[in-house]
């Protein structure tokens, strides 16, 4: 690949004759006239990433399979405490060990990195055995029923190693897969809305993203009809647009952000759980905007999902002081929203770095809308953070 970038780039230099330099000249010619960010930024954007998208639906849609599974008959047995005391279903480490699993299957010929939520810390304890057999029964019964893979059983120590694969830091060289394996947790235990939510960061850049949502209606978030239809995968790559197909395997159809541009007809979208995002400062900037309609509150980025499409036009993230946010709980969701037309930065109007780990560092929160609402919505989150910060 590095030689054909080299030759596209090479063609640009049109005012050197090639047969006066050497190629080693050429490059460093190159070099001086060409911002290499900038080249390499846009050397991404022209790839395609259709094969590798292609392995990302197929391993989102198995996993979200145990995943419904799981929640359809949730167990008190089948929910385990981590050492944080933060709730963790089997479905979170069986979604991981099938992500995993599938992903190398797809593309033996990658070399494989996940930056990933779950290790195996706490499965390989003794009081952690239950669980792995757990895991490990509910994993081969989903890759049984599914039928696309021809492989033996998977041991207890497959599983393990398929979990542990997520221990990548990832960074800004090479590539690496970023996945929650269950984002929404809380949603996915109260039989609400979660995703699973994978992406894929090449030099850094997030290249393409996959949002499998089990409980998403196919309409609309704010539809009221029981008999609606329920299960969206959401799945775009750089450049190519966000598509939306049920998770039973319908056609995509292309989807776009909401295109208004008047804040009073703007609804929002937060966090379902208050300890995730601050609703009395959403609250807030929703009224300098002048927005009328009530806020939607829905767990996990299953809100990205549903931004992508035009549900609602804002969604506003405001952690508490002194929460460092995950790559995976924004890579897959950065993905389908811009690639739908829509902006997401922080709350200083930045946008978000993914290159420096398994963490963002970024200004008080995340914002994100449409293009033409982001300008008024940065005013309003910048002042309603300096009023914040006086009353304290």
């Amino acid at each position: 690949m590095g030689s054909m970038l080299l030759t596209d780039a090479l063609g640009s230099l049109t005012r050197i004759p090639s047969t006066t330099i050497s190629t080693k000249h050429t490059f460093s010619l190159l070099v001086k006239r060409t911002p290499i960010k900038r080249f390499f930024s846009s050397s991404i954007r022209a790839m395609s990433y259709d094969k590798e998208l292609a392995a990302a639906v197929k391993a989102a849609a198995l996993a979200s399979r145990l995943c419904q599974k799981v929640q359809k008959a949730l167990l008190q047995s089948d929910v385990h405490s981590k050492s944080d005391k933060s709730p963790v279903t089997v479905a979170d480490y069986g979604s991981q060990v099938l992500v995993s699993f599938a992903l190398e299957k797809e593309l033996p010929a990658m070399a494989f990195s996940l930056v990933a939520e779950e290790d195996s810390g706490d499965l390989r304890k003794e009081e952690g055995k239950e669980t792995l057999q757990r895991i490990t029964e509910l994993v081969n019964d989903t890759l049984a029923s599914d039928g696309t893979y021809d492989v033996s059983p998977l041991t207890e120590e497959n599983v393990l190693r398929a979990i542990d694969n997520g221990k990548s830091e990832g960074g800004s060289h090479g590539r690496h897969w970023v996945l929650d394996p269950i984002d929404g947790t809380k949603g996915f235990v109260r039989g609400d809305q979660y995703a699973i939510a994978l992406g894929l960061l090449d030099e850094g850049k997030v290249v393409l993203g996959v949002l499998a949502c089990p409980n998403l209606p196919l309409g609309s978030v704010n539809s009221k009809d029981p008999n609606d239809k329920v299960g969206c995968l959401f799945s775009a790559q750089i450049g190519g647009g966000t598509y939306m197909q049920s998770l039973d395997g319908s056609a995509p159809v292309k989807v776009h952000v909401s295109a208004t541009e008047n804040p009073e007809e703007a609804s929002f979208f937060e966090s379902y759980e208050a300890a995730h995002s601050s609703h009395d400062l959403s609250s807030s900037i929703a009224k300098k905007l002048g927005v009328k309609a009530p806020p939607v509150r829905i767990d996990s980025q299953a809100k990205y999902g549903a931004l992508s499409r035009g549900d609602g036009a804002i969604y506003l993230r405001f952690p508490h002081k002194g929460y460092r946010e995950k790559i995976w709980d924004h890579a897959a969701g950065y993905s389908v929203v811009t690639e739908a037309g829509g902006v997401v930065s922080d709350a200083g109007g930045n946008p978000l770095d993914f290159s420096k780990g398994r963490y963002l560092d970024l200004d008080t929160g995340i914002i994100v809308t449409n293009q033409k609402l982001m300008p008024s919505l940065l005013k309003a989150v910048k002042e309603s953070l300096s009023e914040n910060a006086s009353a304290l």
